[in-house]
């Protein structure tokens, strides 16, 4: 990813003294600490769902599912007045979240999110204890698991969680995304598109005005990912946008448009 850099070191702190990695996003503005050998590591999808959320938003954004918390920090890192809550099942993951926001370069923004250690699967009465009531929200985001269970799947466990979808885990997580966002507000959703027939299912009745961006890694090639913006009870339809394409046709180097979301600099509407 264009500005990014990476330090590795082992921190006997960390569970099973893991190896991690401290790396930069947005051209230095924020930092994650990563996993270096085990579970979810978040690079260019998280920066594209980020940039789902408008440069002017000013209210509370709930990262479904936050690993160590890219997504969400992201938006801090454009919004300047945004709040966070980096909600994430695995406590090897949470952990990391709640690492990164203590780094000395998150100082600046670290005050305005949270951590909240919940399954994003829980409904009702144990959702609201878990710290995710009703209507807490002015836009949630998420990049939930999309690989199908028939794919090969890693003997990490950790990995496999963030990574593998069980059957009606779209439906769920939309259903506690609907639950949780106020009415009126958004969701920003990144996945592949063979789950695109899963998620309009799961949105339909819950959130409307759909908006569906394509993906592509270079302007030749098929979508390789979606992106989906949502209102909360609109009864508006649903619109294709133009593609993002990531590559020119040849090279490695990104478009104008990839580099300005990949780097903080712009929203992807």
């Amino acid at each position: 990813m264009p500005g990014s850099n990476r330090s590795f070191a082992t921190n006997p702190m960390l569970a099973n003294d893991a190896p991690y990695t401290i790396d930069a996003f947005h051209r230095g503005r924020f930092h994650l600490l990563q996993p270096a050998a085990k579970g979810h590591r978040s690079g260019v999808d998280a920066m594209i769902l980020a940039s789902v959320v408008p440069d002017e938003f000013k209210g509370h954004v709930a990262d479904l599912g936050a690993g160590a918390g890219a997504a969400g920090l992201a938006v801090l890192s454009r919004c300047s007045t945004a709040r966070a809550s980096l909600i994430e099942r695995s406590d090897f993951m949470a952990d990391f979240a709640r690492r990164s926001l203590a780094l000395p370069e998150n100082k600046a923004f670290a005050s305005r999110a949270e951590v909240i250690e919940a399954d994003v699967t829980l409904t009702g009465r144990a959702r609201v204890a878990a710290g995710l009531g009703d209507n807490g929200f002015d836009f949630v985001i998420m990049n939930p698991p999309f690989n199908p269970p028939t794919d090969r799947s890693t003997p990490d466990p950790v990995k496999a969680e963030a990574h593998v979808m069980t059957q009606g885990m779209m439906e769920q997580w939309i259903r506690t995304a609907a639950a949780i966002v106020k009415p009126g507000g958004a969701i920003g959703i990144i996945a592949r598109p063979t789950s695109i027939a899963d998620l309009l299912d799961a949105l339909k009745g819950r959130f409307g005005g759909l908006i569906i961006v394509p993906v592509q890694p270079r302007p030749q090639d098929a979508a390789i990912r979606i992106v989906i913006k949502g209102i909360r009870g609109s009864r508006a339809g649903l619109s294709l946008h133009p593609a993002l394409v990531m590559h020119h046709e040849t090279g490695n180097g990104f478009t104008e448009r990839a580099n300005a979301i990949n780097n903080g600099l712009a929203s992807l509407f």
